[in-house]
Order: structure tokens, then C-alpha cells, then sequence
């Protein structure tokens, strides 16, 4: 976000009925960004769009103004390891326009997004863009959207002209936008035009009265009279709220074909926040808030979408306001829960409630620009800068009655990636760097592994991780390099053994005395360490039984032969001798310690590796590479059963961690980018011979 280059104070609206929030979704290539400069472009004066347009990989937000309609439009990334971005963008809209190449057609990530929405009962429709494709094809678009989506049907179909897209004929209207000129115009059709509308014409009235259930209208048109126009689009309006009826535009940025189209769409068929659905609401303990709607008047209650720092005014948080209005120096309460709806405490995301917060400047986001704003009413988006305390998807609401929005549906970040500083100088500042990074992307997450000693950082994708490391270079100005990571593994003793453990040293003054014998037993897996005293005699004196059972404790957790700690493991003391003025706790300690290293060699100790449950979901034609794939990782299937989405298979396996660090990346190119998984640790079990050696000496050599 740079300075804002316009400081001109933008009009505020003054009802949500006058807010449409709408969220462009789709593939990477699709031109969502083109578009979304384009409709910029389109309502700001003097502005012009870009040439050229790189893959996004944030989410963008631009606040316009046409025709008194106040439009927050939000452009999301493509690229898989982002959805996260797509996920903040669809809590902050109200209805979702996907943007379809007819070139490319629909991937499957497009599709699940698609059923996502449908669950969230989000009203959608669909933008065809790249019509002058050599393969691209508007009429096998929208088929293909229908056979996909449902009743989708087209409110306009393109006119093309020198291989190019020229114009559009609108089938309610009965009307042309010619864009051939230096301006585009509105025009009668000519007689063939006037053909191609009346022939599709009469599927769009009869999908748009029937799904908006308007059974009058309905029977007076199959009656044979002729509709009202005002009559069918506010059925239009109707029909689309029912996220039953998704309306297909042809659209073309480089000339701005479709745009004003879309604008129409938004303002005359998407539904204003005041019919949308919002989130659930809580107390920050959990308790029920009571009724939340669409109200300016109403107690405040706003979610913190995305979280950026900005080079110039410090921390800006997207905010979408749900109820109440929000006010530059505000005071208000601050509620973070994430790990109250994750299960779990999130290393980064710690719970926090404030009442030290106090709201800053209020902005319209431009995309790369900032314009003052006075307020943000209920249903609206604005940018908040200055609250330092927030993170993404913390609650804004008053300090007299507090509040908490049940996050979105965070995606799981699957890949890890371990770091360390490239320098002593980078390495102080390494710390602070991430948790503002944490702080601001909540689809990842940061671990600290007390076992292997490394900073891992867990994202979606390599690109995430790419951006990730770019974010700490380029705005943090610290340097990190990538590491192997490493397991944490287990060390377990395969049989038993007896052994003596024995400490005598003479050094002036008191020496060092201590013996003992024990016996090294294997444990089932899970059953912890055992520690049994079977000394008779007073062989070993009472004092110090504990100090064996202290030193043997200690050793084992250190490791006994490649530095992991030992486990599942029983120790007997058998025998012993003391020395009446040299034996001490700490030598017994010691002679414990040694008995287990001078029992652990490679034919009475194994390592063990942690195991995941891995829950796989892929497309039924990929699940045959799947399977092919987990036995390459030494995988064990256990099941497989239908998934909740038709053609979809989940996979029920176990497989080493081990064989796991780079299976979000593998598992979208064997499956085709149709596979998804989660994780979790069940146990530990041994691990092959040779490849413990390997490990082994690997990690060996980086710890020397």
C-alpha cells in the first residue's frame, strides 16, 4: 500500500442499503487483477490501468462510488498457496464474482471454491474473460458453467469483431454496447443481433422469475405477456440472493468490454450487507452476544480481515464492519480467540483481550492508494491505521459490551520449512520479524521445536514460503536461509541387557565412588520410563537409589546413542557398591549415566519416528496415483470410504512425518492440484535400519 496519492476525502455512504461488497475469485491467468483495474479505472476520473499485471498474491481492495452505489470491490490471488487471501476475501463480501478464462476453462480448485460458496449460501456469478483466445468460446463457457455450477445463464452475450471482443448485446435491455468507437455507445441491434438476443432471451426471464420464486409473474409470462423490464430485475435481484441463479457477463479489460455490465450487475442484482448473512457473535468468554444486524445504530461489532504494515503509517488493518458504526479515535475492545475455535493454542496466536485501543485514521483503499474517510457504517470496508494491538481476524467492538466474530475457515498450513539467520545482526531481529509476520497471516504458523533446536515455518505452499522469506527480507530487512528440517525423533532399547556402570576416580581430598548394575528392558510403545529397585542386601545404600534413578532419568532423556531422547524403557537396579567417604548423589547420578551409554549400542537400541494419521480427499481419477504414491513413502492405507462431495475419495493412511515434509507440494502435483490432507501425530514406531544410520549420521554431523 503506498502514500495516498489522491487526498481527497471520498463520500461516505449514509444507509447499507447504498454498500455492495463483492469479491473476484479464480484462477491464476483468469484476469482478475485486469478487471479489477479496469472497473476502477472505470469510476475514478484521470485513472488509467495498468499494461501489464503480475500474479497477485494478496488480497486488494478498492472502494468506488457509481451512480450513489458504494462499491468495495476485492481482488484475490489464484495461486493455490494463497487461499488463505481468497478466504479473508469471501468473509469480507457479500456475493463473489468468478472470473472464468474461456481459454482455460474451470480447474478444480475453482470448483471446490464454488461449493464452498454454496455452503455458505454466498451469492455468485461469473465473469468469462480471454474471449479472444484462439479456443476461446463464450456459448462452451457457459455450458460448461452450467454443467458445473446449475442455472447458469448469460445477462449478456459478446459481439465479436477482428478477433477481438467489440461490444456486448444485453438480453433484458434488448440492447447493444458498442465499443468499436473511441467511446463505447448504447445502440438498438441490428436485425441478425436482434435474432441472437430473442434466442436466448426467453431461458434467462424464465430461470430469473423461477428462481426467485415469483409464481404471478411466472404464469403471466408462459401466458405469453410481455414482462415489464423493472419487474424482471428486481426478480433478478431476487433470484440471485437465492445463490441458486448465477448470471454469466462476457467481459474484456484490455478495451473495457463487460465493465459497465458488471457494474450494473453489482449494483442492480448483488444484495446490499442489510440481506447478507453475518457471522456469529459471542461474548470474548464464549457466551451469546444476542441479536447482531446490519445496523449503523447498533453496538460495534467489526472483524480485522487482513493486517499489513505499511512503510508510511505503520500498521493498517482491513476491517469489514458488520453492526455499529466506527469512528477515527474511537476507543475500543480488542478480543483475539483463535485457539477458543482451532482446539488448540496456536504458538504466535496467543488469546488476548484489550481496552487499550483506540481507532486511528480511517481510509478508502484505491488498491495502491489511501483516501480519507470519515466514518464506516455497518456493511461497510475500510482500512484502520495505527491500532497496534490487532491482528487478522481479532474483533473490533465497544468497550461497554464486548464482543467476539467466530473466525472464517482457516486452511491448515501443511508444509514445513525450517530457517535460521544468515547473521549474528539478523539473528536479533529474527524474532520480532516473525511474530509481526504472524501477526498479519494467519495461514501460517510459526514453531519453535524445543527437540530439534529449529525456527520452523509452517506455510501452504513453496510460494508461500517464497513470499514469506521475501516479507522478512524486503520489509524486515533480515536475511534467513532454508535448512534441512529435522524430525524429532524417539531412541528405544529393542531387548534387554545387563550392565555395570562404574565411577571411581581419586583426585586429592574426597574421590568419586559409585557402582551400579542395572538391566535395560523394552516397554510397549507409549508406556513411558519405569524405574525398579531390586537391590538386596543394602548393596547400594537408600540415599542414593533415588540419585540412580535421577541419573538414568537424565541420560535417557539426552540419548543413549544418537542424541534423542530414550524412551519406552524399563531400568532395573540389580547391584551395587558405595564407599562409606566418596560415594556422593552425583556419582551415583553418574555411574547410572554411564551404565545406559555403555548398554546402548546398534544391536540393543533403535530410533523411532513420530507417525501421522493422514486423512487424504482426491478426485476419484487420481486416487490410483495417490495410493501408488503413499506406498513410495512407506504409507500404510488403512481404508478408504466415499467423500462428501460427489467423485471424491478420502483416504484414511499412516505415514512417517519423516516422508511428510514435502507432501503438500507432491500431493497436488500427483493429484493434479484435486488433493487435499490433514494431519496428525499418533504414535512413534522404529524406524528402518538403514535409514536411521543416514539420519542418524546426518544430523550427527550438523549438530558437530
Amino acid at each position: 500500500m503506498n502514500r495516498a496519492a489522491d487526498a481527497r476525502e471520498v463520500r461516505d455512504p449514509v444507509s447499507p442499503d447504498q454498500i455492495r461488497n463483492v469479491v473476484l475469485v479464480g484462477p491464476t491467468g483468469a484476469g482478475k487483477t485486469a478487471l479489477f483495474d479496469r472497473l476502477v479505472a472505470a469510476t475514478v476520473p484521470g485513472r488509467r490501468p495498468r499494461e501489464t499485471h503480475e500474479s497477485s498474491l494478496a488480497l486488494s481492495v478498492a472502494s468506488v462510488e457509481r451512480n450513489g452505489v458504494f462499491v468495495n470491490v476485492l481482488d484475490t490471488p489464484g495461486h493455490p498457496d494463497f487461499v488463505g487471501e481468497v478466504r479473508a476475501g469471501l468473509r469480507a463480501a457479500d456475493a463473489a464474482l468468478f472470473v472464468v478464462s474461456a481459454v482455460d476453462g474451470l480447474d478444480e480448485a475453482t470448483r471446490l471454491l464454488w461449493r464452498e460458496c454454496e455452503v455458505l449460501g454466498m451469492p455468485r456469478a461469473v465473469a468469462v474473460t480471454r474471449l479472444d483466445g484462439a479456443r476461446g468460446d463464450f456459448a462452451s463457457t457457459v455450458a460448461m458453467c452450467q454443467r458445473t455450477f446449475g442455472d447458469a445463464q448469460p445477462l449478456q452475450v459478446p459481439v465479436m469483431g477482428g478477433g477481438s471482443v467489440v461490444g456486448t448485446l444485453n438480453l433484458l435491455r434488448r440492447t447493444v454496447r458498442d465499443h468499436t468507437g473511441e467511446e463505447p455507445v448504447q445502440r438498438d441491434p441490428d436485425a441478425t443481433e436482434a435474432g441472437l438476443i430473442d434466442d436466448q432471451r426467453g431461458a434467462l426471464i424464465e430461470s430469473v422469475i423461477e428462481e426467485s420464486e415469483d409464481e404471478s409473474l411466472l404464469e403471466r409470462y408462459l401466458g405469453g405477456e410481455e414482462i415489464d423490464l423493472e419487474a424482471v430485475v428486481a426478480d433478478l435481484r431476487t433470484a440471485v440472493a437465492t445463490a441458486r441463479f448465477f448470471p454469466v457477463l462476457p467481459t474484456h479489460a484490455p478495451n473495457g468490454v463487460g465493465v459497465d455490465d458488471v457494474f450494473d450487475l453489482i449494483e442492480r442484482g448483488f444484495p446490499s450487507p442489510v440481506t447478507s448473512r453475518i457471522p456469529a457473535v459471542y461474548t470474548p468468554v464464549g457466551a451469546d452476544f444476542g441479536s447482531v444486524t446490519c445496523d449503523p445504530d447498533g453496538p460495534l461489532v467489526a472483524e480485522v480481515v487482513r493486517t499489513t504494515t505499511d512503510p508510511y503509517v505503520g500498521r493498517l488493518s482491513l476491517v469489514r464492519v458488520f453492526s455499529g458504526t466506527l469512528r477515527p479515535d474511537d476507543p475500543v475492545h480488542v478480543s483475539g480467540h483463535l485457539s477458543q475455535f482451532a482446539g488448540r493454542s496456536l504458538e504466535g496466536h496467543g488469546d488476548h483481550d484489550s481496552d487499550d485501543e483506540r481507532v486511528g485514521p480511517l481510509s478508502a483503499s484505491l488498491g495502491d492508494e489511501m483516501r480519507p474517510k470519515s466514518v464506516a457504517i455497518a456493511g461497510d470496508i475500510a482500512l484502520v491505521a495505527k491500532i497496534s494491538g490487532v491482528e487478522t481476524s481479532d474483533t473490533l467492538s465497544g468497550k461497554d459490551k464486548p464482543a467476539l466474530v467466530e473466525p472464517w475457515v482457516l486452511p491448515e498450513p501443511l508444509l514445513p520449512v525450517a530457517i535460521h539467520a544468515k547473521s549474528k545482526g539478523d539473528e536479533d531481529k529474527l524474532g520480532t520479524a516473525l511474530q509481526r509476520i504472524v501477526a498479519e497471516d494467519v495461514t501460517m504458523r510459526l514453531e519453535h521445536n524445543p527437540e530439534t533446536h529449529q525456527v520452523v515455518l509452517w506455510a501452504m505452499g513453496p510460494a508461500h514460503v517464497d513470499q514469506l522469506i521475501s516479507a522478512l527480507r524486503d520489509r524486515f530487512h533480515v536475511e534467513v536461509e532454508v535448512e534441512q528440517l529435522r524430525t524429532s525423533l524417539r531412541e528405544t532399547f529393542t531387548r534387554s541387557v545387563e550392565v555395570q556402570g562404574r565411577l571411581v576416580k581419586q583426585s586429592g581430598g574426597h574421590g568419586q565412588y559409585a557402582v551400579c548394575k542395572i538391566q535395560v528392558e523394552p516397554l510397549e510403545r507409549g508406556s513411558g520410563f519405569e524405574f525398579v529397585d531390586k537391590v538386596v542386601g543394602g548393596a547400594v545404600p537408600r540415599q542414593f537409589i533415588p540419585s540412580v534413578e535421577k541419573g538414568a532419568r537424565a541420560q535417557l532423556e539426552r540419548g543413549v546413542l544418537a542424541g534423542y531422547p530414550c524412551v519406552d524403557v524399563r531400568v532395573t537396579l540389580l547391584d551395587g557398591k558405595a564407599h562409606s567417604v566418596d560415594s556422593s548423589d552425583m556419582a551415583f547420578q553418574t555411574a547410572a549415566a554411564q551404565a545406559l551409554r555403555e548398554a546402548a549400542n546398534e544391536s540393543t537400541v533403535s530410533l523411532l519416528e513420530p507417525i501421522d494419521a493422514v486423512d487424504i480427499t482426491v478426485a476419484d481419477e487420481a486416487l490410483g496415483s495417490v495410493l501408488a504414491d503413499l506406498r513410495g513413502r512407506r504409507g500404510q492405507v488403512h481404508g478408504t470410504e466415499p467423500g462428501e462431495l460427489a467423485g471424491y475419495t478420502v483416504v484414511h493412511a499412516e505415514v512417517p512425518q519423516y516422508e511428510l515434509s514435502r507432501y503438500p507440494i507432491d500431493l497436488r502435483s500427483v493429484s493434479h492440484g484435486t488433493g487435499t490432507f490433514t494431519r496428525t501425530f499418533v504414535r512413534y514406531d522404529y524406524m528402518p535400519a538403514q535409514l536411521s544410520r543416514e539420519v542418524a549420521a546426518r544430523d550427527g554431523e550438523r549438530s558437530a
